[in-house]
């Protein structure tokens, strides 16, 4: 009987660590499937037989989508952000008698954190959700898998060429958000006499107010964004299965991305701060 006993122990904590595995597994499934195909696609990216004539094709399509598709929101979103942010900083600061702090708050708080979120999201709805449709549709099709039938990768021919061009996009975007955001801000806080000062001057005093550190930290947060959400937006879409539809896609593909976005964002703050 002893011994039945500690079979049946044996067992039951082998069934435990059974489901412990297969929920962990599970849970981490996409996130390493993120991990390796990141370093999948830079370790592609290098070589020139990766960039045939299709895979440019498909690059430069994604870029001219991304930026051209995304650049008015970015406008728009920056304006208000601006206006709401920038505008309202350059008067309280001013009203509390701190104005030499402005340059300061504005280059932490609007370019290093919010700037790279709000661009982050925008190219998740703008395009990232275009890419997990596409994607999509196709595997749930079944292209997807005639194309790998007739000896085309999909991952070099759609996931290496789109989150590259996420990436600069990413990028680009950002430059012209904290650009826009700057000079909205400014121009709404001149014409309220908010502030006197010419605009070269303001912008020197929140360039004089960057820290060394993040001249690397703010580029490499919009790299990296668009790079975590190109990456995600595809693996999601090419993830599907026949049973997934629009209704159930979007929604996590959405998730994945906004969660990507928050998590490279709170990492690069939190190694670098200070």
């Amino acid at each position: 009987m002893k011994v039945l006993r500690n079979l049946d122990r044996i067992t039951m904590v082998r069934s435990m660590l059974v489901h412990l595995g297969y929920f962990s597994r599970t849970q981490m499934r996409f996130t390493l499937m993120m991990i390796g195909a990141g370093w999948g696609i830079m370790r592609e990216a290098t070589r020139l037989t990766t960039w045939r004539r299709t895979v440019r094709i498909e690059f430069w399509a994604s870029l001219h989508q991304a930026v051209g598709g995304g650049i008015l929101s970015t406008l728009v979103t920056a304006a208000l952000t601006g206006f709401g942010i920038v505008a309202q900083t350059v008067y309280w600061l001013g009203f509390a008698g701190m104005a030499q702090m402005t340059g300061s708050i504005l280059s932490t708080v609007l370019v290093r954190e919010i700037a790279p979120v709000l661009v982050g999201v925008i190219l998740l709805g703008r395009s990232g959700m275009l890419m997990l449709t596409e994607l999509g549709t196709l595997t749930t099709g079944g292209q997807m898998r005639a194309m790998t039938g007739m000896g085309i990768d999909p991952f070099i021919s759609f996931l290496v060429p789109r989150s590259l061009a996420m990436t600069i996009s990413g990028f680009t975007l950002g430059v012209i958000f904290s650009m826009t955001a700057l000079l909205v801000g400014y121009a709404v806080c001149r014409v309220e006499d908010a502030i006197t000062m010419p605009i070269w001057a303001f912008l020197d005093q929140v360039v004089s107010s960057v820290k060394p550190i993040d001249y690397f930290v703010i580029p490499a947060k919009f790299i990296f964004s668009g790079y975590a959400v190109g990456v995600c937006s595809c693996l999601s879409g090419m993830d599907v299965t026949t049973e997934d539809d629009l209704s159930s896609m979007l929604p996590r593909g959405f998730a994945r991305g906004m969660l990507s976005i928050m998590v490279i964002n709170v990492v690069f703050s939190v190694c670098f701060d200070g």
